[in-house]
């Protein structure tokens, strides 16, 4: 008896995490790997009553969008998922999951579509948490991400979307934690590349080691060889976030700019920053055109980081408040602001966003104008706070960064439906290339602006 055949399908579009749709009987079948217009075979990975998961096995009809991924771990490593795509297909099934969500999830529609912003599609990542693992299995240490679907460490040695000079280091640093006695100790290094805070502005790479144990006197000389062969900065982090500190050199020099704005911004390797510096000069500078601040403006910048927004807005001319609800970061910001001369028209406070009430909002009234750049999770209870389009108090224009489709679209479904705004444009900004991650941006705008 013969084996049957596998299944073929014709591949309709792209869902939200980059897997083809496909039908079966007029079941819904996710095909991994599988791009738009293709007929592929499949593999049947999951069955569920109305829908069912698979894997292309072999590409029958190949979309004139496939390309040949760049990275040779690519389908085992689980840092991409759609690098046999084109960027250009990328972003316009980006773009399709925003505008999908707006209509599903909010019942709006932008008046205008903006254009995607674009930028270096390889060696564009600056932050990362790499995973280590001392697998003698597999030939000692193992330092790079996760394997697809699996707290595996892929087997790496190069990664295109990491910067060349970190790509290189793979291997180096596979070697420095197989000769460290805490290489079973060692479970994690966090990546962050940004400019020299000095006088050569040169590149910055730190590489913070998470250290279960202290390093011995052996290891501390290993560690200090490495970071002066390859020059760059290590850090050791024993504990949580904030016990990060420098290791060798022992003088820490990290910063990202914005030149538009003529902003510099110190900040520590373990403080949230965006992954992706081109892009997010990008998108700083659309946020700030779309906001349209100017001298006399009252503005808030919620979530405001280590003031990535609330410093151009303020350079624009504007008065700013940002809030945050980190201690820590907030003292950055205001670090910040002092670092770039812009403290008279930036300030600073501590508050929970995610209890925000009108009560709690009320003191910063009024306001021209807010941008609004949350977590996952989004804002909701602070988009109900603000006071509705027709209050004399409110803003005419709200500016709203995303880095999920979903909660944006429920959060602007507040702000049109119960507070009487206009969604006047929205749009995907390419963050994470090669990923399905779709960070966006929108424009609300008061009636009287719409």
């Amino acid at each position: 008896m013969t084996a049957a055949s596998p299944p073929v399908v014709d591949v309709e579009s792209l869902d939200s995490e980059g897997r083809g749709i496909a039908r079966i009987d007029g079941k819904a079948v996710f095909v991994e790997g599988a791009l738009p217009g293709e007929r592929v075979s499949v593999e049947i990975l999951k069955r569920k009553p109305s829908w069912e998961l698979a894997r292309a096995t072999a590409v029958e009809r190949a979309a004139p969008d496939r390309v040949a991924p760049r990275c040779p771990h690519f389908g085992v490593c689980g840092g991409c998922s759609l690098q046999h795509a084109s960027v250009t297909l990328q972003v316009a099934a980006k773009q399709r999951t925003l505008e999908d969500a707006l209509a599903r999830i909010g019942r709006v529609s932008p008046s205008l579509l903006l254009p995607p912003v674009h930028g270096p599609s390889w060696g564009y990542r600056a932050r990362a948490r790499l995973s280590v693992r001392h697998v003698p299995k597999k030939g000692g240490v193992l330092v790079g991400f996760h394997e697809r679907k699996s707290s595996y460490v892929a087997d790496m040695r190069v990664c295109p979307v990491l910067p060349p000079s970190v790509s290189a280091l793979l291997v180096p640093l596979r070697a420095l934690v197989g000769s460290l006695s805490i290489r079973d100790r060692l479970p994690q290094i966090e990546v962050a590349v940004g400019v020299r805070d000095d006088t050569t502005g040169g590149e910055a790479v730190v590489l913070v080691l998470r250290v279960l144990e202290p390093p011995t006197g052996a290891d501390e000389d290993a560690l200090r060889r490495f970071a002066d062969h390859h020059r760059v900065s290590l850090w050791l982090q024993p504990a949580g976030p904030t016990t990060a500190h420098p290791f060798h050199p022992p003088d820490p020099s990290l910063a990202y700019t914005l030149p538009d704005f003529d902003v510099v911004m110190p900040y520590s390797p373990t403080e949230f920053t965006q992954v992706n510096p081109a892009i997010n000069t990008a998108l700083v500078a659309r946020a700030i055109a779309l906001l349209d601040p100017g001298p006399g403006d009252r503005a808030a910048d919620f979530f405001c980081g280590l003031g990535n927004f609330t410093l151009p807005i303020a350079r624009r001319g504007a008065s700013v408040t940002g809030i945050e609800g980190s201690d820590a970061l907030v003292t950055r910001a205001r670090e910040n602001a002092r670092r770039n001369g812009l403290d008279g028209r930036a300030g600073y406070a501590v508050a929970n966003l995610f209890a925000a009430t009108p009560e709690s909002i009320e003191p910063l009234l009024p306001l021209d104008r807010v941008l609004i750049d949350p977590p996952r999770e989004g804002a909701v209870e602070l988009v109900k706070a603000l006071p509705p389009a027709f209050d004399a108090r409110a803003p005419r224009r709200i500016v709203y960064v995303s880095c999920n489709p979903a909660t944006l679209a429920r959060d602007a479904s507040v702000l049109v439906h119960e507070h009487g705004y206009t969604l006047a444009a929205a749009g995907v900004v390419n963050m994470f290339p090669h990923t399905s991650h779709v960070e966006s941006i929108a424009l609300v705008t008061a009636a009287d602006l719409a």
